[in-house]
């Protein structure tokens, strides 16, 4: 009965999963309820996941890759990468090489955001399409994941798992061997032949180009016998019954961003509008105001200087997800006005307010140039503009790099665990103010947390169940003449195919159990099955689903669903063929 009730639990999950209408971490959360109450798993053990040193030690790497990042370290390798030349080859091979490497040693998607902004500048500096160098710097990131026991969340609990069955983790570079071969082979892939199956998308070099601004923001001016004249803001879009937005408005030559919706607009009031050309001419007929020409544009205005424009990606895990710019009252909480948003190759340019954002969305917003960054790190989105890299600030990497270094050391000499390592590391980053105190909890993914925390007992409960042998003796009744080299490709290929699909996290602790039942049912060590498992769950390459890199760059790279498919198809099938070798030479 247990059997059933946990099985039965997982495949709600898959489907809820898959489907993705619920995040992960509730899905989590619910599958992990079901079994506490069904009494599979014991009432005091419910949360022992979040005390599990997996989910520590991904919190602290979190935490040191956003001191790393802070530091300005990935700014000046931007910086030389602006030099590196205008060969759309040279470009990515330097990209990807260095994301890979980045890649290993810190948050994979960390690594991958603050170059992104660098592959796009410099792609429309050499006149490239963009969407030829995002996706292979987002596989590359995917690459780097595999080299070291920090590299991505998977590994950190495949070691864990080890330590179960075996009585030791796996150590920090155990997975070199492995996950360096396959960096190497996927790289040439990705530099030499990949980035040619992806599709050239228009090369549009910045925000006002990508939506065609002026088109839909127009200027007109309050008359005298103006219908809207003593009206105030709130009541302008019922009165003339047009989709408008005022995003400004120009009072005495001043220039006033974002007004407050009780405003009470005055003659020769000059008002900044974003609305369609059905929506803008029946404003002007319905107010009998004035529209301006391309060539009567009033940026002198005083304090027009301190207004810009930014295009941003929405980043998967944003707080701002599956939210509106009306229920986050975008204007008068961040003092932003929304533009547009370009979801994939689809420019949506109507009804913005309503919008739920979603990973990947491109946003285009109005707001003051010294506060913009930090507005849209607070929401989570990433700036895709150049930021014009800064090297001025050395001592602050050496140290950034010091106690990074220091943990390393710490954790390669046995001194202490890896989970204890890092949140030393953590801790002097805070002290020594690379990282802002306000940053320390934003820089973790808490969904990811909340997922590892609730899914390690639900994937305890598969094994303690026997759930975890029976699919094992299935697979090996079902294969029973296969060679192990085969077999373990079987597996390879499901955790390629679930790590697509669901959180790779999640996948990890839901193929572990079953990959150590398999060994244990051969007589073999499960280490050549948590290697594999290891390498499956980090090649998500045939989704922008099941990797949040693959995510993030989907908006600004315009691809769809099927070029993944291009690219990822390709790449999966030499990772199934190079992996397999490389796990019987050096772990059987």
């Amino acid at each position: 009965m247990e059997q059933i009730i946990v099985f039965s639990t997982l495949i709600v999950a898959l489907v809820l999963f898959i489907w993705g209408k619920i995040r992960h971490d509730i899905t989590s959360v619910i599958c992990l309820l079901i079994l506490v109450i069904a009494g599979i798993i014991p009432s005091d053990e419910a949360f022992s996941g979040f005390a599990h040193p997996a989910v520590i030690t991904v919190a602290m790497i979190l935490i040191v890759s956003r001191g790393l990042q802070n530091s300005g370290l990935i700014d000046v390798i931007g910086h030389w990468i602006l030099k590196a030349g205008n060969t759309l080859t040279l470009q990515i091979g330097v990209l990807s090489v260095i994301v890979c490497f980045v890649s290993a040693f810190m948050n994979n998607v960390g690594a991958l955001a603050v170059l992104m902004p660098v592959a796009i500048h410099a792609a429309n500096k050499s006149n490239h399409s963009p969407s030829l160098v995002l996706m292979p710097l987002a596989f590359a990131s995917l690459l780097g994941g595999m080299i070291t026991l920090i590299g991505t969340p998977p590994n950190i609990i495949i070691a864990s798992f080890r330590t179960e069955t075996a009585g030791v983790p796996f150590e920090m570079f155990d997975f070199a061997p492995v996950g360096a071969g396959l960096s190497v082979v996927g790289l040439l892939f990705i530099v030499f032949i990949g980035w040619r199956l992806l599709p050239k998308r228009e090369n549009q070099k910045t925000g006002k180009e990508r939506f065609n601004i002026e088109d839909y923001i127009t200027e007109v001016c309050i008359t005298g016998d103006s219908q809207i004249k003593g009206s105030v803001i709130h009541d302008v879009k019922k009165y003339t019954d047009s989709d408008i937005q005022i995003l400004n408005i120009i009072r005495d030559n001043q220039l006033i961003h974002a007004p407050a919706g009780n405003m009470v607009l005055e003659k020769n009031d000059i008002l900044t509008i974003e609305a369609d050309s059905n929506a803008l001419k029946k404003f002007i007929e319905k107010s009998k105001t004035k529209m301006f020409g391309k060539n009567e544009k009033h940026d002198g205005a005083a304090g027009a200087d301190n207004i810009s424009i930014a295009e941003a990606v929405v980043t998967p895990g944003a707080p701002i997800i599956d939210r509106s710019a009306a229920a986050l009252q975008l204007r008068t909480n961040y003092g932003l006005n929304l533009l547009a948003v370009s979801r994939k190759t689809q420019k949506i340019k109507r009804r913005l307010n309503n919008i739920r954002f979603r990973p990947g969305d491109v946003l285009l917003v109005q707001g003051e140039t010294k506060s913009m960054d930090n507005t849209l790190n607070e929401l989570g989105c990433l700036p895709l503009a150049d930021r014009g890299y800064s090297i001025g600030k050395p001592k602050r990497i050496v140290l950034a790099l010091a106690i990074f270094g220091i943990a390393i050391a710490l954790i390669l000499s046995g001194i202490v665990k890896v989970q204890i390592a890092f949140t030393i590391a953590a801790l002097f980053m805070v002290l020594t103010k690379i990282i802002p105190l306000r940053e320390i909890y934003t820089s973790i993914d808490w969904p990811v947390i909340v997922l590892l925390g609730a899914m390690l007992p639900v994937g305890a409960a598969l094994e303690t169940s026997g759930g975890a042998k029976m699919i094992a003796d299935k697979i090996l009744v079902a294969g029973e003449s296969l060679p192990l080299w085969l077999t373990l490709s079987v597996i390879l290929a499901v955790t390629m195919l679930l790590s697509g699909l669901i959180n790779n996290a999640a996948t990890v602790v839901l193929m572990a159990p079953i990959g150590i039942s398999i060994a244990n049912e051969l007589g073999l060590s499960a280490d050549s099955f948590l290697m594999t498992i290891a390498v499956g769950a980090s090649a998500a390459f045939l989704t922008p689903i099941g990797h949040q890199s693959n995510t993030l760059v989907m908006g600004p790279g315009g691809y769809s669903f099927s070029d993944y498919i291009r690219m990822g198809l390709p790449i999966s099938i030499i990772i199934i063929l190079v992996t397999i070798p490389l796990i019987f030479y050096f772990w059987m």
